[in-house]
């Protein structure tokens, strides 16, 4: 499996990102292909394309004198892996939410439990 670290440098940068962005749309693609569709150089796509490979973001295959990009599930898996170890912050939010949507408008719902309470101040001396 790719490196979670190199993945998400790798996917840390725009460039980068519209690239992933184009391949997803237009499933395989050339350099050239990829040059016209992000308005970017050649040597700026290339190089972006050798980092996105390295991460396994992107997979190449040969096709007679091309080489043919296309978007490669192991990192992405790097990458969901990592951010799925986050889900119970956002199942967390999801109860508070469903709790001061069930309260309705007459009842206050009970505080985040993962917020502190507040603590008055102590006066400086």
């Amino acid at each position: 499996m790719a490196d979670t670290d190199v993945v998400l440098d790798a996917v840390g940068e725009t460039n980068r990102r519209h690239l992933l962005r184009l391949l997803h749309d237009q499933h395989e693609s050339t350099v050239s292909e990829l040059v016209g569709a992000s308005g970017m150089r050649q040597p700026q796509v290339s190089k972006h394309l050798k980092v996105l490979t390295e991460a396994e973001l992107v997979a190449v295959r040969s096709d007679g004198r091309y080489r043919r990009y296309r978007l490669d599930g192991r990192g992405l898996q790097a990458a969901h892996d990592w951010f799925a170890s986050f889900d119970d912050v956002w199942q967390a939010r999801f109860d508070s939410l469903d709790e001061l949507v069930s309260a309705g408008p007459d009842r206050p719902a009970d505080p985040d439990p993962h917020t502190p309470p507040h603590q008055p101040e102590e006066p400086l001396r």
